[in-house]
């Protein structure tokens, strides 16, 4: 699904932010959340993403979504402790409302890290228990920590002592040959009894060996009789679902059943459907085209440039903006030259997005 499919009309303009690495109190939020545990705050989430969803990329996304909940690629405990944490923790202000995603299993480390979110300005905190990389599980964390449901909810509670905004989980349904039901009602039931209200669920099971991380988005066939059983058992708690949302219809049907719905790969592959939804939501006020979006991205891009970030970083999440309409190709193409990259030129996306209106004309009938 392209812009083709959907009336470019309104979005607000977000003002580009510096980004300082500074100290984190430079994040201010521009939004108040009087109930942080009402489901309307899950209703349109941007699912994280290893090496996909960085700062450029929400960035991006909240320019096509206002009111999007989203989400920081899977930071590791160990990166946030012994590591660079302005590289891994900085975000612009505009992104809010943005979560940031734990991966780890020891929860005093989880608690600490969990802190450092906080005190940078985000806005929840989010353990991943479905990532099913021979990263994770070497680790021993992602999604075997499905199997240790009393670990997990040790560090739902040491996170939440140690922090005020909502601590959440993101999981599947099972892990390799434990498909059937009571062993994703067990696992949800442990960390609820623990104090969790907010369940992001993956609705595949996750197979750790023979398949790769591509493989189990993929092949696991999804079952979203599970995931909504567990909505009936758990009636309080919110629960979110991904996993096989790629389209404006998929997503309200999903809505009759949960309470959010959270997109993967389809909003990089196709950012469109994000404008899609939201505008189906009713999430857009005031006036942009086309233009100001462009112009909105280039003043960014500019900003960033300056700071010394790579245009080519800066860019890669554009690549997919006017999927499925005439032009797209030569959008991809300009903006993926190596060559044209290499100059680090904002105005590059300007001309491309020209490129874009020349082949449009080119293929619009004539009179």
């Amino acid at each position: 699904m392209g812009f083709g499919c959907i009336k470019i009309r309104s979005m607000r303009t977000v003002t580009p932010v510096t980004h300082t690495n500074a100290h984190p109190s430079a994040h201010t939020k521009d939004y108040s959340l009087a109930d942080p545990l009402s489901p309307k705050h899950w209703q349109l989430c941007v699912a994280p993403m290893i090496d996909v969803t960085d700062r450029h990329c929400r960035y991006f996304h909240r320019l096509l979504a206002p009111k999007a909940r989203l989400y920081t690629e899977m930071i590791t405990t160990g990166a946030l402790m012994f590591g660079d944490q302005a590289r891994h923790l900085d975000f612009n202000g505009a992104e809010h409302p943005v979560a940031l995603q734990l991966g780890g299993s020891e929860p005093a480390a989880l608690a600490s890290s969990a802190k450092l979110g906080q005190q940078w300005g985000y806005d929840e905190i989010n353990l991943n228990c479905g990532c099913p990389s021979d990263r994770v599980q070497k680790g021993a964390f992602g999604a075997c920590l499905m199997r240790e449901p009393s670990l997990v909810a040790d560090s739902i509670k040491a996170m939440q002592d140690a922090v005020d905004v909502p601590v959440t989980v993101k999981h599947r349904l099972g892990l390799d040959a434990q498909t059937d039901y009571g062993f994703v009602r067990d696992f949800v039931g442990q960390l609820f009894e623990a104090g969790c209200r907010v369940f992001m669920v993956h609705a595949r099971h996750a197979i750790l060996a023979g398949l790769s991380p591509k493989e189990n988005r993929e092949v696991p066939p999804l079952r979203y009789d599970q995931a909504e059983q567990l909505k009936k058992d758990f009636p309080d708690a919110v629960i979110v679902l991904n996993g096989g949302l790629n389209s404006v219809p998929t997503c309200d049907q999903a809505w009759q059943a949960f309470d959010g719905v959270m997109l993967g790969r389809a909003a990089w592959h196709d950012p469109a459907i994000l404008f899609a939804l939201s505008e189906h939501l009713g999430h857009l006020d005031g006036s942009l085209d086309e233009a100001k979006l462009i112009d909105d991205l280039g003043q960014y891009a500019q900003l960033q440039v300056s700071l010394g970030v790579p245009l080519r970083v800066v860019v890669r999440p554009l690549l997919g903006l006017w999927q499925g309409r005439p032009g797209a190709r030569q959008w991809r193409r300009m903006l993926s030259d190596p060559h044209a990259l290499q100059a680090n030129d904002p105005g590059l996306i300007h001309r491309a997005w020209q490129s874009v209106g020349v082949a449009r004309e080119l293929s619009e009938p004539a009179l």
